[in-house]
């Protein structure tokens, strides 16, 4: 009989080690989820913000036309990116296009005291430092769910469960323009 519960016990925790291990896969899995939706609602609200930027720009700059239209190539390209690795490195062109953007505003010192133009610097300045703080968030959700399916026994569960790891959402390591937040000082 001792035996038999024994046997039961082993069992019992076995069973409460399996549960525990994919409701931590479920939990992790739902964390980056929601911390990827916290990165949209940030990059759709820079999105937003762009359009209004090139036209106030456009106001005082015409004529420089392959700016703006870069800037809008660059911003249709992102959003139309998904994943965490294509998401990236569309932003970092969008990150560029916009810095070219602010280089040529800066030629205009009455852009530059435009109230409009200085309120979008400072909600788009608010919304990269949003954007950076979603991207660690998410990022360190990765890292936890990505570290879960490496170590044993815990990959066991993941496997069986065709549990797959994410890619962190990270600028690109060769271009300068993208290790460099967008930058709107006047």
């Amino acid at each position: 009989m001792t035996l038999l519960y024994i046997l039961i016990a082993i069992v019992a925790v076995v069973l409460g080690w399996f549960v525990a291990t994919y409701n931590g896969f479920i939990r992790l899995i739902n964390r980056a989820k929601e911390a990827w939706s916290d990165i949209d609602v940030q990059l759709k609200r820079r999105y937003d913000l762009i359009p209004n930027v090139v036209e106030t720009v456009k106001g005082y700059a015409a004529h420089e036309k392959e700016a703006f239209e870069n800037v809008t190539k660059a911003r249709s390209a992102a959003m139309g990116v998904t994943g965490a690795g294509a998401k990236g490195a569309a932003e970092n062109m969008l990150s560029g296009a916009l810095k070219s953007l602010f280089a040529i505003a800066e030629a205009y010192p009455d852009l530059k005291a435009n109230q409009n133009f200085l309120e979008l610097q400072r909600e788009l300045s608010d919304t990269e430092n949003k954007i950076q703080a979603a991207r660690r968030f998410y990022n360190t959700n990765v890292r936890d769910l990505n570290t879960m399916l490496e170590q044993f026994p815990a990959n066991v569960v993941g496997g069986m469960f065709k549990f797959a790891p994410r890619d962190f959402f990270e600028l690109a390591e060769d271009e300068q323009t993208a290790k460099d937040p967008v930058k709107v000082n006047f």
